[in-house]
């Protein structure tokens, strides 16, 4: 056995050790590990007044639409940590995707919260760039021009 194989096996059987530590109703030190984190009694709450996403111009001219879906880890002031975005699903524009991104550093938010405590998260955010003028991208509800919401209450 070579030393490489060794201390893989060590750490097989001290995983399998510390999983069979649990007794009762009490879960082992595996299952915390394993576990998903804990789910917020509360998401986190968008802060800003309007969402900080600027549409390129050159797009904007063009009346180029998408969507693009991030993944932002907000910590426990609300933050979120540039470093962790991640684009999900491209809109299959470069620029699109990039004004995503960038806009998220400037997004706040209040804390998703659990048990009336502040914890970090992370969530998928979408952002959709609309035309005013552009086509109805397939999957928006759309209401005809000049038309007035129905009240639903």
């Amino acid at each position: 056995m070579t030393r490489k194989t060794a201390s893989s096996l060590t750490w097989v059987i001290l995983v399998l050790m510390l999983s069979a530590c649990g007794g009762g109703d009490s879960p082992g030190i595996m299952d915390r590990i394993l576990d998903r984190d804990p789910q917020p009694d509360s998401l986190p709450v968008m802060l800003n007044k309007s969402p900080p996403f600027k549409y390129p111009q050159e797009l904007y001219s063009q009346r180029v639409q998408g969507n693009v879906s991030l993944r932002l880890f907000i910590d426990q002031e609300g933050k979120v940590h540039a470093e962790s975005t991640l684009v999900l699903e491209s809109s299959g524009n470069a620029s699109l995707d990039s004004a995503a991104v960038t806009g998220s550093r400037e997004l706040v938010f209040a804390p998703a919260t659990r048990k009336g405590r502040a914890m970090s998260v992370s969530i998928i955010y979408p952002v959709l760039f609309r035309h005013p003028e552009g086509t109805p991208v397939p999957g928006d509800s759309v209401l005809k021009r000049g038309a007035k919401k129905r009240d639903t209450t």
